[in-house]
């Protein structure tokens, strides 16, 4: 199977211009024939939206989440979006779109309010682990946040996940100069792929961005220069990485510009971990059950 990770530079707010930027992407793919094309968490919006949200939410019922998903016939796709439900409730999620068909949207589980985020103060919470079946393989995604809480990923495997979809929005300095975001997506893109023997297909996205106008009379957001420092909380690195089943990455795209990595997904290659170095052999995910209710009820009960 033929995947590609995309590294966007989203424009802030601005749905129509990064729709129609997906969208070419999604044809070009096709002329590769790319099979799954990954793009960015919040790769149609942004991601330092702040009030205005619900300007550029979106309902799968739209003419553009319409015109996204038939953009997808002859292959798949996973593209990051503010989600508005049926109950007027928003989500950071990915569409999850297979040969022009909705399969399903991924909401993020676990959402920062620390340091520069504020997704609590926005975004509902999901609530379900998902997985689904592309050319054999039973494909994971998962968004930023949810990859530093490790049993969402554990809930993955449980599922039989060969290949996980890291999706997220890392800038330089959100958490201040004592911790290194880039070095720290390295260690957790290649920690789950080694200990859980599957591919990690990791998109990040590029770009600056600013929010303190963004409430402003013309609407317009201020652009921060891409010179910037490197420690800026709003400058966002990319890196974005494929990483096989030995935690060795097969493509790294660049910092701080626009890319696109491929990479060929091997069954033998999963088949070969599992056999050298299987891990997950003897989980049981009915001990984890067991005694996460008995901590849970002993919890309750004093």
């Amino acid at each position: 199977m033929k995947v590609a990770v995309y590294q966007t530079d989203p424009v802030l707010l601005d749905v129509k211009a990064n729709l129609e930027n997906t969208i070419q992407i999604l044809e070009e793919a096709k002329a590769q024939d790319i099979d799954l094309a990954i793009f960015p968490e919040l790769s149609l919006t942004g991601y330092f939206v702040k009030e205005r949200y619900h300007e550029v939410a979106l309902r799968l019922d739209s003419p553009q989440i319409n015109q996204l998903v038939q953009a997808t016939k002859g292959m798949a796709a996973v593209v990051g979006f503010i989600e508005e439900s049926r109950a007027m409730n928003f989500y950071n999620s990915a569409l999850v779109a297979v040969d022009g068909e909705i399969l399903f949207t991924y909401r993020k589980l676990n959402l920062p309010n620390y340091g520069v985020f504020e997704e609590r103060k926005i975004f509902s919470t999901g609530k379900h682990v998902r997985v689904f079946k592309l050319h054999e393989f039973t494909i994971a995604p998962l968004i930023c946040n949810d990859l530093w809480h490790p049993s969402l990923p554990y809930l993955a495997v449980t599922q039989k996940a060969d290949i996980f979809i890291t999706m997220f929005n890392s800038s330089q300095g959100s958490m201040g100069n004592e911790f290194s975001n880039i070095e720290s997506w390295n260690i957790i893109n290649r920690f789950y792929s080694r200990v859980f023997g599957v591919y990690n297909l990791c998109a990040n996205r590029v770009g600056c961005e600013v929010f303190e106008n963004l409430g402003t009379d013309n609407g317009e957001s201020e652009e921060a220069d891409s010179s910037s420092a490197d420690d800026n909380p709003f400058r966002f690195w990319g890196g974005s990485e494929i990483i096989n089943p030995f935690g060795q990455p097969i493509a790294t795209a660049s910092l701080y510009d626009t890319d696109v990595i491929f990479a060929n997904i091997s069954r033998e290659l999963l088949r070969k971990k599992r056999i050298l170095l299987p891990y997950l052999k003897g989980d049981d995910p009915y001990f984890t059950h067991r005694e996460l209710t008995r901590i849970l009820f002993e919890k309750s009960r004093n």
